[in-house]
């Protein structure tokens, strides 16, 4: 994904890379994993050793040899799929992280020939972790909306776009969506992270001022 400052994979937290594809129904060569979904048992909290291990095994993260806990997937010309589990927190490096622990765990969806859209984030979730960290994240309670109603509060670097996203907080984990929309309205870039809950409060501070 593009490199945004104080956006989901920027200043806020350590930055992912190029961005990546959505998966849509009948038309991405990632479509057909939709119904193929693992069971999301190597997440934020788990151990590096089985993160890696389940990234390898998961049918719709599909890593080459070489990948371990990113994944980088240019699907065709302009849609990208990006994965990556990171032993920092959410919000940033920690002078306290365990090397061994992931904190959490982000996949990021770029399509320039079809909008990316809640609707299609949500969806990726449910591929990658199934349907129990599928029905968390959907039961979760939205703790702040961005940006505030009225306001086109730009969290970029490049003006002709604007960062749309919500945090939210389930039973089990916390969920962080982004969508990046340009001055048509347009969205072609989105990201999804799931993390610890503990990580929670150092966001919220971060993102307060610009949301709702």
């Amino acid at each position: 994904m593009m490199r945004f400052k104080r956006s989901l994979g920027g200043a806020i937290a350590p930055k992912m890379g190029s961005s990546a594809i959505a998966i849509k129904s009948g038309s991405l060569a990632l479509a057909a994993l939709v119904l193929t979904a693992h069971p999301g048992w190597a997440l934020p909290g788990q151990t590096v050793n089985l993160t890696e291990s389940w990234i390898r095994n998961n049918p719709t993260l599909k890593p080459t040899p070489s990948d371990r806990l990113a994944i980088n997937r240019l699907v065709a010309p302009g849609q990208r799929f990006t994965f990556q589990a990171s032993v920092f927190p959410i919000s940033g490096v920690s002078p306290n992280q365990d090397p061994r622990q992931i904190r959490s765990e982000r996949f990021s969806l770029s399509d320039h020939a079809n909008p990316i859209t809640v609707d299609r984030l949500d969806e990726s979730l449910r591929a990658i972790y199934g349907q129990e960290i599928f029905n968390d994240y959907r039961q979760a309670t939205v703790l702040l909306r961005y940006p505030a109603r009225g306001s086109r509060t730009n969290l970029t670097d490049n003006p002709n776009l604007v960062l749309r996203g919500e945090v939210r907080q389930g039973e089990r984990f916390a969920y962080w969506q982004e969508i990046a929309y340009d001055r048509a309205g347009t969205a072609y870039l989105g990201r999804m992270a799931v993390f610890v809950k503990e990580d929670l409060p150092t966001l919220q501070t971060q993102l307060a001022p610009y949301g709702e």
